[in-house]
């Protein structure tokens, strides 16, 4: 299907790309579009304004920043998943943005597009979930930080306002006490994660810290405080994975195959995460 008509502008710098989706009330920013290109064919969303941000110098990198790793928000997933520093800071992230799509997704998609974007099928959404991780976001008033818990608000709303463009993410560095696994089920290697797990927690004799965030059950990503506590407390979190979720029926599973999947994938994956990879 052909997109609705639209205007097209290439962004200079943040705040030029700021003046851009303050301009028009409909206005969309564009990176990589792996997210926003599919709802445009679908005229699901149908922008006045497409701002392209992807020129942007300065917001592509992964640095060291203290007990924190940072990421510009237009790094690519590819990039993320083969960066050195990444692989050896939080490989947590690595691993997952290398499961994201296919090749030709993760060389242009990038983290601050797929969070923007809010979709609950996301795999990196679910990640900076479990690990409460802080999103810049600049606006008219200067840049300001969302927690990852307060960013997600609903089935593509984030607390990204109009006028307003994510800058850059911090996750926590994992150190050699942290565990961790990513599973999900998709019926094919390129789909959306029919239902999907993350797992990461901190092991010094006993598990501490524990986070398990759910992707596909529910209209955000979700953690899952009962399974966590049940597997803290070295009980079956699989058997209460599912509790206080609202999973979707549709093409993929129906909301009770979904509530089946959660329960299978959180067992396995903090059993993954306590073993070898």
């Amino acid at each position: 299907m052909i997109p609705a008509p639209f205007d097209y502008e290439v962004a200079e710098s943040v705040d030029h790309a700021r003046e851009l989706l303050g301009s028009r009330e409909e206005a969309k920013a564009l990176a990589g579009g792996h997210s926003l290109l599919p709802l445009l064919r679908l005229r699901v969303v149908r922008p006045s304004l497409l701002v392209d941000i992807g020129r942007i110098d300065g917001l592509s990198y992964a640095r060291d920043a203290g007990s924190q790793l940072a990421i510009g928000a237009l790094t690519r997933h590819h990039d993320i998943a083969t960066s050195p520093i990444v692989q050896e800071h939080n490989p947590l992230v690595s691993y997952a943005a290398g499961l994201i799509g296919d090749p030709q997704v993760r060389h242009r998609g990038t983290i601050g597009g797929s969070l923007a974007h809010g979709d609950p099928a996301s795999d990196l959404p679910a990640v900076m979930l479990a690990l409460d991780a802080e999103i810049d976001v600049a606006g008219a008033d200067g840049v300001r930080t969302v927690k990852a818990d307060a960013f997600f608000r609903g089935a593509f709303e984030t607390a990204v306002l109009p006028g307003e463009l994510v800058t850059e993410i911090r996750v926590p560095k994992l150190s050699g006490e942290h565990i961790w696994s990513y599973l999900k089920f998709r019926r094919r290697a390129q789909d959306w994660a029919t239902v999907g797990v993350v797992a990461v927690a901190r092991r010094n004799g006993c598990v501490s810290e524990p986070a398990i965030a759910l992707v596909s059950m529910g209209a955000t990503p979700l953690r899952a405080p009962v399974a966590e506590a049940a597997w803290a407390a070295g009980d079956d979190p699989g058997a209460v994975a599912d509790d206080g979720t609202d999973p979707p029926s549709d093409t993929n599973g129906t909301g009770e195959f979904r509530r089946h999947l959660a329960q299978v994938l959180v067992r396995r994956a903090v059993e993954q995460a306590g073993g070898d990879r």
